[in-house]
């Protein structure tokens, strides 16, 4: 993780908490699909997501400029994740089924916002129907799925595109290996998942945070 930059006090700021996710996918190369196959695999991909109760997995994020960094994403369904970055990047985004929050230890600063208006409410929000307001999108390979999400009544809320590759070990016989997210104030960034671990034990209290404003506050 060395060869990791990340400047603090930076612009990326934002685009870490409000895109998470970018870069051209595989769903950049053209090919058609039956429309068959097409539905069918919505609602496979779909039916992954929610088949997901938890997950532990190794991320790398990069922003449109190349800055990457690293770290361990833990997600909990319905609604609950977290990002926890690497040693010396003093940043935490986590949600706990209601809010999503960007926690900067380094300025004291705590920024939150409903799940519902990130790009990641497609993940993370149960009330969203991803298959409602997503769309395959070709991908060239049999073997991978991308589905592009936005809510055109709601374009402050972002674009997140997940791609999934088959996987006879994941839930749902789908992997979700990256996504790509645009926020309203088209920054991307792409956040790619190794080491995917499913049905792991976490406690609720991994989606809690220490609020650098004060000691004695509690996130609401």
């Amino acid at each position: 993780m060395s060869n990791l930059s990340f400047k603090t006090k930076h612009p990326l700021r934002a685009a870490l908490a409000l895109s998470l996710a970018a870069a051209l996918p595989v769903s950049a190369i053209v090919a058609t699909q039956p429309a068959e196959a097409a539905e069918g695999d919505l609602d496979k991909a779909v039916a992954a997501l929610r088949s997901i109760s938890t997950m532990k997995a190794d991320f790398v994020q990069t922003d449109r400029n190349g800055q990457a960094v690293a770290g361990v994403m833990t997600l909990k369904r319905p609604g609950k994740i977290r990002f926890e970055y690497a040693k010396g990047v003093p940043l935490l985004i986590v949600s706990n089924g209601k809010s999503m929050y960007l926690v900067d230890y380094e300025v004291k600063q705590v920024q939150r916002w409903p799940i519902s208006s990130s790009p990641l409410g497609a993940l993370l929000d149960p009330s969203r129907d991803v298959k409602k307001y997503g769309k395959l999108l070709p991908t060239g390979h049999p073997d991978v799925i991308s589905i592009e999400v936005r809510d055109t009544k709601h374009p402050e809320y972002g674009v997140i595109t997940l791609i999934f590759a088959r996987s006879a070990s994941a839930p749902g016989g789908l992997q979700l290996t990256h996504w790509v997210a645009l926020d309203s104030q088209n920054n991307r960034t792409t956040v790619r998942l190794r080491n995917q671990r499913y049905g792991v034990a976490v406690s609720d209290s991994a989606f809690t945070f220490r609020d650098p404003r004060r000691t004695s506050r509690r996130p609401g």
